[in-house]
């Protein structure tokens, strides 16, 4: 099993930034892809930002584009997204995922294999 324990979330005002990070811990493994979705109230799960972490390979959804960035330090198991210029679309729950396979595209939520708690995002406009 792999745990993920995700930080950094709260309020934001629009126009500002956050970091997100995701701690793994576990049986982590290295071919993998881990990544960021994201919830608003009465919404589905969608996807933000993911990284094959073997490759290094980047991907983001058209939303966030140019406004996020994410990495990993493989020397701590831990992905970072950072994200700049803040809407208050951005507003939602931030999941941080993992899959044992990677996924060298934007991935969907039902090819995750793990997910962590959650932390909340909120950009006051």
């Amino acid at each position: 099993q792999v745990q993920l324990v995700e930080s950094g979330g709260g309020l934001v005002q629009a126009g500002g930034s956050l970091t997100l990070s995701c701690a793994a811990s576990g049986r982590t493994f290295t071919t993998y892809t881990m990544g960021w979705f994201r919830q608003a109230p009465g919404k589905e799960r969608e996807f933000v930002a993911s990284i094959a972490w073997t490759f290094g390979m980047t991907y983001y959804a058209d939303s966030v584009k140019g406004r996020a960035t994410i990495s990993r330090d493989s020397a701590v198991n831990t992905v970072v997204l950072q994200m700049s210029r803040l809407k208050p679309e951005d507003t939602g729950v931030y999941y941080c995922a993992a899959s044992r396979v990677p996924i060298l595209r934007k991935s969907r939520a039902d090819e995750q294999d793990y997910w962590g708690q959650g932390t909340q995002v909120t950009v006051s406009s």
